[in-house]
């Protein structure tokens, strides 16, 4: 037993290590700005740029508005092919595995070819160009940041749908004369509180550190402006990535907080 936890240990210090080794040379080179002194003139430079607030910013509200829609259309998916067609489910896990195949160089150019040209019948013209104005280049980039985060939303709240009685919970709620959207917001969706978060975790680090959509698509994204920065300067990106990992940590405290009172075992919610 003392050797088995022995080995235990030695492979978690050297996972551990092996993660943060990098980490700490990235934290130490960030602080070298001044020469023969530790200090945090790259920070300070960094929060300084305008560009760094602006493009973080919008790649914030991308993240937000590729989670919102994300959840909208892969919840109720996930949840329809649990409860009606399971026969299904393993081509639905096949079509969100292939973001993985096809790389973001290819959709990028795909959305282009075929939005940057308006929607016509004969001689009319039904929709205009989508890359002609910034609203349309918005939604094709959240559109494009959907495929990417979906292999990844998708399994969260697959694991989510499968840890819970999905026919018992509706069966339940249709005795009690509730309809599908009432199912979805009050029975489902609290059910899934965990898992959701995880999901938008995981969107939420996609979108803010993607380069390919944002830079052929020409949007303000942070991906993009921290590639272009770490053209130019040395010390900043290093020190703009210590921040975003910061960001992640906080994000998953929040997740941790938020989820000390799910739900516990043998419990549903929204049971009476």
């Amino acid at each position: 037993m003392k050797r088995g936890t022995f080995g235990a240990w030695f492979w978690v210090v050297l996972g551990g290590l092996y993660f943060l080794l990098p980490l700490l040379g990235t934290l130490d080179f960030s602080l070298r700005m001044r020469r023969g002194v530790l200090s945090f003139d790259a920070y300070e430079k960094a929060f300084a740029d305008p560009q760094f607030g602006q493009t973080f910013l919008f790649s914030n509200q991308m993240a937000l508005l590729t989670i919102i829609v994300s959840l909208l259309l892969v919840v109720p998916t996930a949840y329809w092919v649990h409860l009606r067609v399971p026969r299904l489910r393993s081509v639905v896990e096949f079509i969100t595995l292939l973001p993985f195949v096809i790389p973001a160089i290819v959709l990028v150019f795909g959305m282009i070819k075929i939005y940057s040209r308006p929607l016509a019948f004969g001689s009319l013209e039904l929709v205009r160009p989508l890359t002609n104005s910034v609203w349309g280049t918005n939604l094709l980039l959240v559109a494009g940041y959907v495929v990417l985060s979906l292999p990844y939303m998708y399994r969260a709240v697959d694991t989510g749908l499968r840890a819970i009685d999905v026919r018992t919970l509706t069966e339940a709620a249709q005795s009690l004369g509730a309809g599908w959207p009432t199912i979805l917001w009050k029975i489902i969706f609290p059910n899934l509180r965990t898992a959701l978060l995880s999901g938008a975790l995981l969107t939420f680090a996609i979108v803010v550190g993607e380069l390919t959509l944002a830079n052929f698509l020409d949007r303000p994204a942070f991906g993009p402006y921290l590639w272009l920065l770490g053209q130019h300067r040395a010390y900043q990106p290093a020190a703009l990535s210590i921040i975003s990992f910061g960001l992640t940590w906080v994000a998953m405290g929040v997740i941790q907080f938020l989820s000390r009172g799910r739900i516990k075992p043998g419990q549903v919610a929204g049971a009476h």
